[in-house]
């Protein structure tokens, strides 16, 4: 009984701790608005994050190490479309587009 309960301390330990915290990617993502505007950046975006494209936006540019998603609407829900490291993405102007990170 006492190797069970220990077998089952030890799993139980192992699930708690080996969730792995979210890793940051590395670079930035940009964003260009209009031709008045600065570009506005996104440095290190968390990996899992859903970030809210401001409403002028027009270019996503993924400069980062990890792969970015484009999601039509703010909340990140549903397939998004991905944007390699690199990479760009266009966004049309609305306020209702998203973008998170692998």
């Amino acid at each position: 009984m006492r190797v069970l309960s220990t077998a089952l301390a030890l799993a139980l330990t192992s699930v708690l701790v080996g969730a792995a915290p979210a890793h940051a990617a590395t670079g930035e993502v940009v964003v260009f608005t209009t031709e008045f505007e600065d570009l506005v950046r996104y440095p290190d975006p968390a990996s899992g994050s859903c970030t809210v494209l401001p409403p002028t936006a027009h270019v996503l540019v993924n400069l980062t190490d990890a792969e970015v998603s484009m999601h039509a609407g703010r909340g990140c829900f549903g397939p998004g479309v991905p944007v390699a490291p690199n990479r760009g993405w266009h966004a049309p102007p609305s306020g209702l587009f998203s973008f998170s990170v692998a």
